[in-house]
This record gives structure tokens, C-alpha cells and sequence, in this order.
């Protein structure tokens, strides 16, 4: 690993605690966010000549804080210059830090640090996509570019997210602080949803060539892990790392060795990653035990194949249950097909096929690709290929992901006379 290569991995590591330290210092985001990028310009300046401290992270915080101290001492020194006291600057001592409380600060412990600025990042008075963009920035500690290059837009699309974000919690003076236990409940949903949002857009990508972004997913993962370390007795905290672990873990067998789409239902499970299915699973029972909501009922699903060697050693009865749980405890026309599925597994495509042709006028799912490509292999398991090829060919043109519209067209395809 090169030097600069080893910084930027110290940095996706410790930037999300030294963002934190410093948001609390500065009692402002994107100062702490200016300080924190200075501190990792100095690292990537010396640490390739002088090496990796041994503990990295300290030395970022204490870099970022002379940093501050400097800046708050320009700062006050113009202030004094403006307003014409230079006498009383003469008078003070030298010897008295105008930032001396900040010692002190910087040992309060980074967990409600942690906290504070995750729930500052999906504050409500952000959109969903500018929550997304400063949780990655903040704590994922991706850059500008990097975001852009996962999701697909300009990188100047994701800059003006962040900087609008930052404009918003200035201009609403949002406070760097977690909010009081009535707020609390739904923060944290909020949160666990953009976790989730930017893992589901890094396990089935929406638009582009790749039909993964394991990247992503990666980065949401390692924030689900840190939400569990501050959030221990928190179920749906545990359940949705549950469910990241053990849908990640199949990532490995979900492409070829070209990148092209591997379905469930083909794939070699021998790669399916067991250390993230125990880890999973583990953090299943976790979620469980403290008593667990639509995360864990999730994640439970995902149990279910995680545990089956094989599609047909599936307990597909198991799935069907936990999926009519799902349907009462978080209703949505997209849980409907997922259960039309798992009966059509169960009980045969006929009953599937019933089940999905029932949500075909629902507007939520008019342009989802899925529903078809649903119906379309229930139609060709019942031998009604050519309804099958037109209802593949469907779901080609809805999808926008460049790989999944190749591999409905080869079904298709293979569907001809």
C-alpha cells in the first residue's frame, strides 16, 4: 500500500470520530468539517515521509485542534483589530490560551460525539438525498467525488448537496446535539433509513453499468456498526446490521467473473461469505432478544437463505410467514410481491402468479421492473413462454441499470420458439 493509499484508509476509518470531536468543539459542521480536511492535508504531507503514527487518530485530533486553536486566534486578533482595542490585547497576558478549554473538550468521549453529529447529519430539515450526502462525507469519509462516482451524478450535483446541507443547518441553527427523547424515536428511523438507503443503492445499483457497488455497501456497513457500538440496546439498530451482514455476505456470488447479473437462484452459495453470515446472525439474535421490528423481521427473511444450502432446502413456509408479518407491522405494495414470491415457492407459480397479477395496477409499482420480471418467471415455470418473453422484455425497459436490462433481455432471448 502506498503512502497516500494508506492515509486515505486511516481516514475512511477516523474521519467520522475527529468530524464529531470537532463539531462539538466548534459548535459548527462545516467548520469542523474545514478542520478536519486540513488535518488530513498535513497527514497526507507527512505521514508518507515520516510514517503512520501508531495512533493515527489521536494524531489527527490533535493536529485539527492546533489547527482550530490558530484559526480562532487569527480570528480574534482581527477581531481586535477591527474594533480598535489593541490595547487590551497588549494587556492580556501571553501566556493565557484563548482556547484553552479546548483540552479539556477533546477528551469528552467520542461516542456521544459519534451521536450527536449522526443525528445532526438527518436532521429533518435536510432533504433525503442531502441527509445521504453528508453521512457519507461526515462519517462515511468519502470525498465530494467519490459519492458522485456511486451514485452517478456530477460531482458538482453532490458538492452543492453538501454545501446546501451545511447552509441549512446554519440558516435553522440546528444545534450540534441529540434530540430530546420525543424526537428521539423518529430520528432514529430516519438515520437507520439512510443507512439502508445507500447499502440497498451498493447491493442492486439503480442506474449504470455495475449490477453491485460493493463499496457502498461497505461504507453503510461499517455506519451500522458504529450506530450498534453507541446504540447497544437498540433492536432495529442491531437488526439492520443483521440484515447488511447477511445480504452482503452474498455480493461475491451475485456477479460473474465478468460482472454480469447472478439471480439467487443460480448462484454457487459455496461463495457466500460465512464470516458476514455468522456475524449476521449474531447480530439476528441480538435484535431478537431486545425485541426486534421491520429491520429484524428482514433480516430474519434473510436467515432463511443464509441457512439453506440450496433454493429448494429453503423453508419457504418460514418466508411466507415472516413476510404476512411484515405486510401487517410495514404494509407496501413491494413486501406484497416479495410474499407473492415466497408462495409461488411454496405453493407452486400458479398460486405466485395469482398473487402478483393482483398488484398490477398499483401505481407505486407502474415503473418497478421487478413486477414483471416476477410475473414474467412465474409464467415461465407454468410454460407460457411467450407471455413469459413479453413480460421479461417489460422489465428490460423499466430497468435503468445497464447490466440487469442484459440479463432480462438474454431471458427473453432464451424464451424464442
Amino acid at each position: 500500500m502506498t503512502g497516500q493509499a494508506a492515509v486515505e484508509a486511516v481516514w475512511r476509518i477516523e474521519s467520522g470520530r475527529l468530524v464529531a470531536t470537532l463539531a462539538r468543539i466548534t459548535r459548527d459542521l462545516a467548520t469542523a468539517e474545514d478542520l478536519a480536511q486540513d488535518a488530513f492535508e498535513v497527514a497526507l504531507r507527512q505521514w508518507p515521509r515520516d510514517g503512520i503514527p501508531d495512533n493515527p487518530g489521536a494524531w489527527l485530533t490533535v493536529t485539527a485542534k492546533h489547527l482550530a486553536v490558530d484559526r480562532h486566534r487569527r480570528a480574534v486578533t482581527l477581531d481586535r483589530k477591527l474594533a480598535g482595542i489593541a490595547s487590551e490585547a497588549a494587556s492580556r497576558p501571553s501566556e493565557v490560551d484563548p482556547m484553552a478549554d479546548v483540552d479539556a473538550d477533546i477528551d469528552v468521549p467520542v461516542q456521544d460525539d459519534m451521536l450527536r453529529l449522526i443525528f445532526t447529519a438527518c436532521h429533518p430539515v435536510l432533504t433525503p438525498e442531502s441527509q445521504v450526502a453528508l453521512i457519507l462525507r461526515t462519517l462515511g469519509g468519502l470525498q465530494t467525488r467519490e459519492i458522485a462516482r456511486a451514485f452517478l451524478v456530477p460531482e458538482a450535483t453532490i458538492g452543492q448537496r453538501i454545501s446546501r446541507a451545511k447552509k441549512t443547518l446554519s440558516d435553522h441553527q440546528v444545534r450540534f446535539e441529540l434530540p430530546d427523547a420525543t424526537e428521539l424515536s423518529a430520528r432514529l428511523t430516519a438515520v437507520l433509513g439512510v443507512v439502508y438507503l445507500i447499502f440497498n443503492e451498493g447491493y442492486s445499483a439503480s442506474t449504470g453499468d455495475e449490477w453491485t457497488r460493493p463499496a457502498l455497501c461497505n461504507d453503510a456497513l461499517r455506519l451500522g456498526r458504529v450506530l450498534a457500538g453507541l446504540r447497544p440496546d437498540e433492536p432495529e439498530v442491531h437488526g439492520l446490521v443483521a440484515l447488511m451482514e447477511l445480504q452482503a455476505s452474498r455480493i461475491p456470488a451475485r456477479t460473474t467473473d465478468a460482472g454480469e447479473p447472478v439471480l439467487l437462484a443460480d448462484q454457487d452459495r459455496r461463495r457466500w461469505d460465512r464470516l458476514l453470515i455468522r456475524r449476521g446472525l449474531e447480530a439476528l439474535q441480538r435484535a431478537e432478544d431486545l425485541g426486534g421490528g421491520v429491520y429484524t423481521l428482514q433480516a430474519a427473511i434473510a436467515a432463511c437463505h443464509a441457512r439453506a444450502r440450496s433454493v429448494e432446502d429453503t423453508d419457504w413456509g418460514r418466508i411466507v410467514a415472516l413476510y404476512t408479518v411484515l405486510g401487517h407491522v410495514a404494509p407496501s405494495a413491494v413486501v406484497s410481491l416479495n410474499r407473492a414470491v415466497a408462495v409461488g415457492m411454496a405453493e407452486g407459480p400458479g398460486r405466485g402468479l395469482e398473487l402478483a397479477d393482483r398488484l398490477a395496477d398499483d401505481p407505486s409499482l407502474a415503473s418497478y421492473p421487478q413486477l414483471p420480471a416476477v410475473r414474467g418467471t412465474f409464467l415461465e415455470r407454468l410454460g407460457r413462454a411467450d407471455e413469459a418473453r413479453r413480460e421479461f422484455e417489460r422489465a428490460a425497459g423499466l430497468t435503468q441499470n445497464r447490466s440487469e436490462r442484459r440479463l432480462y433481455l438474454a431471458r427473453a432471448a432464451s424464451l424464442h420458439g
